[in-house]
């Protein structure tokens, strides 16, 4: 027999919507404890996947623009391009430091109580225009490509790391798959509602009476 779910319950209750998606992916302790293994392994490394994440971020322009305007809490810093000291450079460096304590705070987080699903949401808040910040919405499209660097930047570490046997690193691999498709479905979620409270859509509506393969 099917197990009942309740949908209104799953975009009102943080707690029941994961426990749904958890359940269906079967991420459980195991992977959450396989994930707080992986910190003393990936936490060595961390400097290095912050600043390739920024340079890639910064190789293209329409990634490189969020950089350059004035985010809310620094409308009353004062520049010195003197001194090399800008808007960017500030605004970046606390970005970066911002992702070391989000991957931080992913590798040592041995209770995924409501307060933790409350940060994995606000993460994904907070790159919308439902953020708190008016200046920063950033679209999707660069999310997405910037989770998947960084699964890459993981699954590169734990694939050459000595540490781990065969057996654990396809468990760490299955563990570091399950979060990201998780936090990923956390941002898919706030940018869901962002545009619901705009009352639009850019997507087309398509026919789908027509089968697309004849």
């Amino acid at each position: 027999m099917a197990e009942t779910i309740d949908r209104t319950r799953l975009i009102t209750d943080l707690r029941y919507r994961f426990n749904y998606l958890s359940k269906f992916i079967d991420f459980n302790q195991d992977d959450i404890t396989m994930l707080n293994k992986l910190e003393p392994i990936v936490s060595p490394n961390l400097p290095t996947i912050v600043e390739t994440v920024y340079k890639k971020l910064y190789s293209y322009d329409i990634t490189k623009e969020y950089f350059l305007m004035r985010h809310d809490g620094f409308e009353n810093f004062s520049l010195d391009k003197e001194a090399g000291i800008t808007l960017d450079s500030i605004q970046v460096d606390y970005r970066k430091d911002m992702l070391s304590v989000f991957i931080k705070h992913i590798l040592t987080q041995n209770d995924w109580n409501d307060s933790f699903l409350e940060y994995l949401s606000r993460v994904g808040e907070i790159h919308t225009n439902r953020g708190g910040s008016a200046s920063i919405n950033v679209d999707y499209l660069h999310i997405n490509a910037l989770l998947c660097i960084l699964e890459n930047h993981f699954i590169d570490i734990i694939w050459n790391s000595d540490s781990l046997n065969f057996h654990d690193k396809r468990k760490a691999l299955n563990a570091l798959n399950k979060f990201f498709w998780i936090q990923n479905h956390f941002f898919t979620m706030q940018y869901g509602l962002s545009l619901k409270e705009r009352q639009m859509s850019t997507v087309p509506t398509v026919n789908l009476s027509k089968c697309f393969f004849r």
